[in-house]
């Protein structure tokens, strides 16, 4: 096919980046579209990121996704950087401008929230306390967005405490620091927990958290993808809490991603579900 001016091609750079369901996810937008594009597999060596990145508007691309480890280090290498992006920190889609500059946004923010209210569409963030557990980059995005989204207490724990403590500074008094050792009581009167972290991820072993304090009317959520069901959700679905899967965010977050590249705001179907469920 040869490329015209409505040709678009994107992709996704990391390094490895072979496990990625993002071209099964943008491939599947495109044809059902009928737009003319391309979405591909980008392994770029962190050494190399500035070189791939000043790269794309010369390749004609229209911008990429940055997943690990490139999502920080692209922070300081494009020419502007949206306000919410860098609040978190990271950027996970490269856009590029006609101008030929790169811009830096962040859309997992609007994943997270996003799956949360297709799961509950009433679901509100200032129903009540919200638990987040770990402070990785995962949970700079998920705090990002449950503070945006209204939330008026979050309780902030993780394995190593100085992460939390920082964090929890770092984002002001609606973030409250818990200890370790005290995480099963955190979750007493709250509407929302949320793991960040990569425990219960497939070759991982399972979060040390028990639920015997948490409301049955709580959310229980868990950014991880591989397993569908990890340890965590399986536990909180048979006590009857409602909960949501990684799945959710990933599909999310590439929707704004995929407008900035083709000017269209895909929808997700049980077509595509079926597709990533195959792969999982």
């Amino acid at each position: 096919m040869e490329s015209g001016p409505c040709y678009r091609l994107a992709g996704v750079m990391g390094w490895p980046v072979a496990h990625s369901r993002s071209p099964l996810i943008h491939k599947h937008w495109i044809d059902c579209e009928g737009l003319q594009g391309d979405y591909v597999l980008l392994p770029v060596q962190p050494s190399h990121l500035e070189q791939a990145l000043r790269a794309l508007p010369v390749l004609g691309f229209a911008g990429c996704n940055l997943t690990i480890p490139h999502k920080v280090a692209a922070l300081g290498l494009v020419d502007h950087v949206d306000p919410l992006a860098h609040r978190v920190g990271a950027i996970n889609t490269v856009v590029v401008e006609k101008s030929g500059s790169l811009s830096g946004y962040n859309t997992d923010v609007y994943g997270f929230i996003q799956s949360l209210l297709d799961a509950q569409p009433d679901w509100h963030a200032d129903a009540g306390p919200i638990t987040v557990i770990g402070a990785g980059g995962a949970a700079r995005a998920v705090l990002v967005g449950l503070l945006d989204a209204g939330a008026f207490q979050i309780r902030l724990t993780n394995r190593s405490d100085g992460k939390a403590r920082d964090m929890a500074q770092e984002f002001g008094p609606v973030v409250q620091y818990v200890p370790w050792s005290e995480r099963h009581e955190s979750l007493a009167g709250a509407t929302l927990v949320v793991n960040t972290t990569n425990q219960g991820m497939q070759g991982e072993p399972a979060l040390d958290i028990e639920l015997d304090r948490l409301p049955l009317e709580a959310m229980v959520s868990d950014i991880i993808y591989v397993p569908i069901a990890t340890p965590l959700l399986t536990a909180a679905r048979a006590r009857g809490n409602t909960t949501v899967n990684g799945l959710g965010m990933l599909l999310n977050q590439a929707r704004p991603a995929f407008k900035f590249w083709f000017g269209v705001m895909p929808t997700l179907s049980p077509a595509l579900l079926e597709k990533i469920h195959a792969t999982l």
